[in-house]
């Protein structure tokens, strides 16, 4: 009999618990209800229902109904999905930048997209503890990792001439490499394309690359040729699968295409290529923006490396040498033609000379061949920017539809890409043309990327993971902005999360700056101490 009424007692006991509304499960923060969730995994199934963040962490996702909150926004009709990852950007003018405002990154927020990677194509700063150390004072909007440059590297140790590092050279270079990656670099970026980087051979670059795939490291590259400027975009390619084979490191080839008419369709042929060496065992990636113009200049586009071989002051005195004067400008008008002529070439940058115009307009204003006046700007000091619209849709498209090619942006100043990436490749090639599935273009912009590059707990919606999730219209997320008018928001985006702090609210950029530096670490017992 007393053990019945213990029992009782007991029982009694957990119900008032139970029903206890100050005991019951703390209330989240924000709960996303009835939205159509998109989790970022492979073989993602889109349903409706809710995600709620408590803190910085996402701390429920599935069907509604179950998890109260302080503050609940409603998201039917929406699509909810992790933030977006931009693995190529140069948005150092933002995150440097003295106003707040800019340092939120709104170029990247309206776009959906919460952490991007700073240092590419070879130009990231060794110092990455000093980069990280910056960011966390002054504070920033977004996510940041960070690549070690081998152009950077490179010139600092060499300098910008043409030839090998003598062996004490060479180990400084690694020594570098070994500093940026033990201070929470992602990898090696290079950008073989650009002096002084061309210069090197590949047993240099692999010689660093393996320095960095002992760290845990990948080795992202801006191949040594996309048109047949050199020695081509083959031979390119397979020279960066060379690289990550020898040095033992992943390879993502960045901002993936094919450059001139002349070569336009050889996306084919690399595709092939990369999947051979998975198959092999190898780990390949790439990465691509959705616009056939890129982001160039008079220099890298027209100008041959042999020409620049001691920076701007010695080309400067070859172009008052009558015989290299000759042979730079004949091949500087190869290369016009070969990458489809003047008329493809729009100078760009607000407030530059010549900004919104094409190069064969400028030529003919000013009575002069397109050589001539590239020729005119340069000297005058000027190095002008310019977007060429050099590259073909089918090539795109090919790319595109790889499982293994990752959404980037190559932002920056002066291209559209910056404010439009993801929208432009959601609006064009998801809902116009097709080319890819909703499915897919959220999956190679959150979960694909976080995996390849080793972003942990983010790119997914899962209880626990870091809470960076977009909300947006699939009825309005599209870019505003074109090739004259690239700084213009996106629009459709209506709540954007950095790490659970609103970056978007309700349709209204915020100037939250909860943006948090993302170190690599490295294998235990790997980095020198001390």
């Amino acid at each position: 009999m007393n053990s019945r009424r213990a029992l009782f007692g007991m029982a009694s006991a957990l119900a008032v618990v139970m029903a206890s509304p100050a005991l019951a499960q703390p209330a989240a923060d924000v709960l996303i209800r009835g939205g159509t969730i998109y989790d970022g995994s492979a073989n993602m199934t889109p349903y409706v229902g809710d995600v709620a963040i408590s803190g910085d962490r996402i701390t429920y996702v599935g069907p509604g109904g179950s998890v109260t909150a302080r503050r609940i926004i409603e998201a039917a009709g929406k699509i909810v999905a992790p933030g977006f990852i931009d693995p190529h950007t140069h948005a150092q003018h933002f995150l440097d930048s003295a106003d707040p405002k800019l340092r939120q990154t709104p170029a990247w927020l309206a776009q959906g997209a919460t952490t991007v990677f700073i240092g590419l194509d070879g130009r990231g700063d060794p110092n990455v503890a000093a980069t990280f150390d910056k960011l966390r004072q002054q504070r920033v909007g977004v996510n940041v990792a960070a690549y070690v440059g081998f152009g950077t590297i490179r010139e600092s140790v060499i300098g910008a001439v043409a030839r090998a590092p003598t062996a004490a050279e060479l180990e400084r270079e690694k020594a570098l490499v070994v500093q940026g990656m033990c201070e929470g670099a992602l990898g090696l970026s290079s950008g073989l394309f650009y002096v002084p980087q061309s210069y090197s051979k590949t047993d240099e670059v692999i010689a660093l690359a393996r320095e960095a795939g002992k760290l845990g490291g990948i080795y992202d590259t801006h191949t040594r040729d996309y048109s047949d400027f050199t020695v081509g975009a083959i031979k390119s390619f397979q020279e960066a699968l060379t690289i990550g084979k020898e040095a033992g490191i992943p390879v993502n080839l960045t901002h993936i295409k094919i450059i001139g008419p002349k070569v336009w369709g050889k996306s084919v042929e690399v595709i092939k290529m990369v999947e051979a060496a998975q198959a092999a065992g190898q780990k390949v990636t790439a990465s691509q923006y959705p616009y056939t113009g890129n982001g160039t200049s008079i220099t890298a586009m027209f100008v041959s490396n042999w020409a620049m071989d001691g920076g701007r002051e010695a080309l400067l005195k070859r172009l008052d040498n009558p015989e290299t004067f000759a042979r730079i400008k004949a091949e500087m008008a190869q290369n016009i033609e070969r990458t489809g002529g003047p008329s493809k070439f729009l100078f760009r940058g607000r407030g530059a000379p010549h900004s919104g115009k094409f190069l064969d307009v400028v030529a003919k204003e000013w009575g002069v061949t397109p050589v001539e006046a590239s020729l005119r700007i340069l000297k005058s000091g000027g190095n002008q920017s310019m977007i060429g619209f050099v590259m073909g849709e089918a090539d795109i498209a090919n790319y595109m539809k790889q499982p293994w090619t990752l959404t980037d942006s190559d932002g920056g100043d002066g291209h559209p890409r910056e404010y439009g990436t993801f929208p432009m490749k959601y609006r064009k090639y998801v809902v116009e043309e097709k080319v890819i599935t909703l499915p897919f273009f959220i999956r190679n912009s959150t979960g694909a990327t976080a995996d390849a590059f080793g972003i942990v707990e983010r790119g997914y919606l899962k209880p626990g993971y870091f809470a960076d999730v977009v909300v947006f219209d699939p009825a309005t997320f599209q870019p505003r902005n074109d090739f004259n008018n690239y700084d213009v928001l996106a629009e459709g985006v209506t709540d954007l999360f950095v790490n659970g702090t609103a970056a978007i609210d309700a349709g209204k950029m915020t100037v939250a700056l909860s943006g948090v530096p993302l170190p690599h670490v490295p294998p235990a017992g790997r980095c020198p101490t001390g």
